[in-house]
């Protein structure tokens, strides 16, 4: 077992020791283990950590390192994954933002850290114009490979993650509950399916219930994942407002779908769109623009390959085979496109295709296209 992982498990088990706290102590003392082992003396002049909680801290920590070992144990049983602050497989979008959680419970095969990420929240009481609304959304998600994320509430929630499952999309439910109970549990066969081609993920620990105050939580989680929050339905006091008032605070990309006047479900978009704080969502090309999406080369608009000779892609190691497959099979192709085909992050991609084209293999062309020499 690693220490450094159970000591980053333990600290968020203290009481009192949310997700900004942690990361205040961690980024104070510089290890999650050193802050087990600070004094008292050296814990109350941290600003902003006062007796009480200094206090917590002291008389907790034995108690949270053993529950700490404990769940260890059940996430390899159970095959959940922990996701520390620190870990590769941490969604690096939410680990810039002020009060992401220290640590993760994953389970899945998403990769968190797609190249495109959408959050679609809504009300729990969505209509047919909802249901048509997120489904269309989603249409025009799957030539773009992004990774759907929602809350796997009633309502919009669900029907985002049934249309992105529908349409082959990966699709992560965030959870206000721990991972290993499905809540509500009418979408339990959903959640099950979501593991095969999405995930489950939540900052609470085993055994943990949805309490109230957990959903506004999780809907930090929701907004801080992803390069936009679409609001599909709300009420003028709906819980997606919330995930799109935290969005817009952590500078992220807010949309929402306009609906009639006279319809309650759409009084929070409407809303959200005269306060200027989203843009509103009429088409696909909205969004595509929002995010220049749209100038990024899709495979069906890339110059027609030209002949090339055929390479033995047996002498090249794995990564780089990778990559030659493609420019191959393709010729030309735009690097996000790169990116999405061959699951790599933007710099491990780099990485590959400074070497290939110091090797002399590619080439960079206008436009962000590499191709074959």
């Amino acid at each position: 077992m690693s220490q450094d992982l159970l000591y980053q498990v333990a600290l968020p088990i203290i009481p009192q020791v949310g997700g900004g706290t942690a990361r205040t102590l961690v980024k104070y003392f510089g290890s999650a283990e050193a802050v087990f082992s600070a004094s008292k003396e050296r814990l109350v002049k941290i600003p902003r950590i006062g007796e009480v909680l200094v206090k917590s801290i002291l008389q907790s920590k034995t108690a949270a390192l053993r529950q700490a070992e404990e769940v260890i144990l059940r996430a390899e049983k159970e095959e959940v994954q922990l996701l520390p602050f620190t870990h590769p497989g941490y969604p690096e979008r939410l680990r810039n933002v002020p009060d992401a959680p220290l640590l993760l419970y994953y389970k899945g095969n998403a990769d968190l850290n797609a190249l495109k990420v959408i959050s679609i929240v809504g009300t729990r009481k969505s209509t047919e114009y909802g249901r048509m609304v997120t489904e269309q959304i989603v249409q025009g998600l799957v030539q773009h490979d992004v990774l759907v994320v929602s809350g796997l509430a009633f309502g919009i929630d669900i029907l985002a993650h049934k249309a992105a499952m529908k349409a082959g999309l990966p699709t992560v439910g965030v959870m206000a509950n721990s991972v290993e109970t499905v809540y509500p549990t009418a979408h339990q066969r959903d959640a099950e399916k979501m593991l095969q081609h999405g995930g489950l993920l939540s900052e609470f620990p085993f055994g943990t219930k949805p309490d109230a105050p957990r959903f506004p939580a999780r809907n930090r989680i929701i907004a801080g994942m992803a390069d936009c929050t679409i609001v599909v339905e709300s009420t003028s006091k709906g819980g997606s407002l919330i995930s799109a008032d935290i969005a817009h605070s952590y500078d992220r990309e807010v949309m929402a779908v306009p609906g009639p006047i006279t319809a309650e479900t759409s009084q929070g978009c409407n809303q959200l769109i005269k306060s200027l704080k989203a843009v509103p969502y009429t088409k696909p090309k909205d969004l595509e623009e929002l995010l220049n999406w749209d100038k990024a080369l899709a495979p069906t608009f890339l110059p027609k390959p030209t002949a090339v000779p055929a390479l033995d892609l047996t002498a090249f190691p794995e990564e780089e085979q990778r990559v030659l497959r493609i420019l191959q099979q393709a010729g030309a192709t735009h690097i996000d496109v790169l990116s999405r085909h061959t699951h790599f992050s933007m710099g491990q991609l780099s990485s590959v295709l400074f070497t290939l084209e110091m090797s002399g293999h590619i080439k960079a062309l206008p436009g962000k296209l590499y191709g074959l020499l």
